[in-house]
C-alpha cells in the first residue's frame, strides 16, 4: 500500500511520501539507541516537563490537528479536536503519575530488604493503526517516554501527515532527538525493525492476523509485544434498563468514528421483553443520521477511511445476507464521491454468516434475541473476541452476572465503552493481550527487577 493522504470525503490523492531506504533506517536505530542511553538517566520531573509542554501544543492547536485527521481519515472534524483533546488528558496523566507508578515497591520478606524496581528497556515499536491517528499513538508513547524508553513509530499507511505531525510535537516540546521517531516504510519493512536487536519490544493495535504476524516475529526474537486487535463489542440490554438512554447511546456507539472502532458496540443483544420496542426505534435513528463532508458541523456520519475499507463492509453485508440475514435499513455504499456507506441494520443473523462471526469495521449494527440475562452472556461469549461489553440493566443481580460473566478484557454498565487514561485497557480470547493506559499500561515495557539484600 502506498503512504499516501487520500481525503476520504473526495477520494482525491492529497499527498505521496517515499519510504525510508535501508540507510535512512539505520540512522534512525542507531539514533534511538543513543537517544535511550541519554534519555533512561534523564528524572522524572524533567520528562514530565518536556511531556506537559507536548499536552500544551497539542492543545493549542487541537483544531489544526484535528484538521489533518480528517482530510486523511475522515473522521469528523469535532471527533477530531475531541481525539486530540483526549491526547492532551493522556499525556497529562502521566507526566503527573508516572514517577508514583514506577516507584520502587518495598515487599516483606526474611531479607533484610527486599523491593522491586522498575528500569526503562530501550526502543519500542510502536505499529499504528489509522482511525484514532493520534490517540492510539500518544497512549502508547506517553507511559513508554516517561518511563525513560523511546518511541519508534511505524504509522498506517494512510496517514503520513499525523504521523509527522506527532513527531513534531515532541520535537518542539523539548524532547531530545532520538527520543520519538516517525518511520514512514513499507509494512514488509517492519519486519527487519522487529529482528533488530536494537529494538527491545513491540506494540501493536490492528487486525488479528497483522497481532498474529507481529507477534509471532517478536516471539522468534524473544522480544516482548503487546496487541490490542480486533473486536466485536456486545451490546446488552435488558428490560430493567433506561430504554431512552440505551437507544440514543447504542445508535452512537455503533456509528462513533463511522463504525470504525475496534470498541464500537457491534453485535446488540436485547431482552425479549424490549426487542421489538428496542429496534423500530434504533432503525429509524439509523435512518435519520445526516451523511455528508466531515467538516461539516451537521454532518454526523462521516466516509470510510478507504476505499479497500468500504469494499471489506459490502461484502460481509451482502455475505450476511445471502446466509439468511433480515436488512432493515441500509446495506449499500452511499451514491456520491468519496467512501460511504449507509448507515445499517440487520436481524436474524444466522451462526455461520460474517455478522455473527467477524468484526465489521462500519456503521452496521447486527440485532439478537436472548430470553435473560444468562442467554445474553451466552451468545455476548459465543465469538473469538473479547476486547469490550456494554451491558444495560438496572438489576444489581444482572449487574454482577455481567461484570463477572461476560469474558471480555473490559464492561461498562450503562454506558459505551471507552478508553480511559486512568483505567487499563485491553482485551481477552483473539481481542489480544497485554494491557494499555493506567498503572498497568506504563508497566508493560519496563524491566521489573527483584532485589534483595541479605
Amino acid at each position: 500500500m502506498p503512504i499516501a493522504s487520500i481525503n476520504p470525503a473526495t477520494g482525491e490523492t492529497l499527498k505521496q511520501f517515499g519510504a525510508l531506504d535501508p540507510a535512512q533506517i539505520e540512522a534512525k536505530l542507531a539514533k534511538a539507541a543513543h537517544a535511550f542511553e541519554q534519555h533512561r538517566r534523564k528524572s522524572f520531573a524533567q520528562r514530565a516537563e518536556w511531556m506537559m509542554a507536548a499536552a500544551q501544543l497539542l492543545d493549542q492547536e487541537r483544531e489544526r490537528l484535528a484538521r489533518i485527521i480528517t482530510i486523511e481519515m475522515g473522521k469528523l472534524l469535532r471527533a477530531g479536536i475531541e481525539e486530540v483533546t483526549k491526547c492532551v488528558s493522556g499525556c497529562r496523566f502521566y507526566a503527573e503519575n508516572a514517577k508514583r507508578f514506577l516507584a520502587d515497591q518495598t515487599i516483606s520478606t526474611d531479607a533484610a530488604r527486599s523491593y522491586v524496581r522498575y528500569e526503562p528497556i530501550g526502543a519500542v515499536l510502536a505499529i499504528m493503526p489509522w482511525n484514532f491517528p493520534f490517540w492510539q499513538v500518544f497512549r502508547f508513547a506517553a507511559p513508554a517516554l516517561m518511563a525513560g524508553n523511546v518511541g519508534l513509530l511505524k504509522h498506517a499507511a494512510n496517514v503520513p501527515q499525523c504521523a509527522l505531525a506527532i513527531d513534531d510535537i515532541f520535537r518542539r516540546a523539548g524532547f531530545e532527538e532520538g527520543v520519538f521517531q516517525t518511520l514512514l516504510i513499507e509494512t514488509e519493512q517492519t519486519r527487519n525493525l522487529i529482528n533488530d536487536s536494537r529494538v527491545k519490544a513491540v506494540t501493536l493495535t490492528g487486525s488479528e492476523r497483522a497481532g498474529s504476524e507481529v507477534a509471532s516475529a517478536a516471539a522468534r526474537q524473544i522480544k516482548k509485544s503487546v496487541l490490542e486487535l480486533g473486536g466485536s463489542d456486545a451490546f446488552i440490554v435488558m428490560p430493567s434498563a433506561d430504554l431512552a438512554a440505551a437507544i440514543t447511546t447504542g445508535v452512537t456507539a455503533r456509528t462513533i468514528n463511522t463504525g470504525q472502532s475496534c470498541i464500537a458496540a457491534k453485535r446488540f443483544i436485547l431482552s425479549d421483553r424490549i426487542y421489538d420496542r428496542f429496534v423500530p426505534e434504533f432503525v429509524e435513528r439509523m435512518r435519520s443520521l445526516r451523511i455528508g463532508d466531515p467538516l461539516d458541523a451537521a454532518t454526523e456520519l462521516g466516509p470510510l477511511a478507504t476505499e479497500a475499507i468500504l469494499r471489506v463492509v459490502d461484502q460481509q453485508v451482502q455475505d450476511s445476507i445471502a446466509a439468511g440475514a433480515k436488512l432493515l435499513t441500509g446495506g449499500k455504499r452511499v451514491e456520491r464521491a468519496g467512501f460511504f456507506y449507509e448507515p445499517t441494520v440487520l436481524t436474524d443473523i444466522p451462526r455461520d454468516s460474517p455478522a455473527y462471526r467477524e468484526e465489521i469495521f462500519g456503521p452496521v449494527a447486527s440485532f439478537f434475541r436472548a430470553s435473560d440475562g444468562a442467554e445474553a452472556i451466552k451468545i455476548a461469549n459465543d465469538s473469538s473476541f473479547g476486547l469490550g461489553a456494554s451491558a444495560w440493566t438496572n438489576d444489581l443481580a444482572e449487574q454482577q452476572l455481567f461484570a463477572s460473566k461476560l469474558e471480555t478484557g473490559m464492561v461498562f454498565i450503562n454506558s459505551m465503552v471507552a478508553s480511559n487514561p486512568r483505567l487499563p485497557f485491553g482485551g481477552a480470547k483473539r481481542s489480544g493481550f497485554g494491557r494499555e493506559l493506567g498503572a498497568e499500561g506504563i508497566r508493560e515495557f519496563v524491566n521489573i527487577k527483584t532485589v534483595s539484600i541479605a
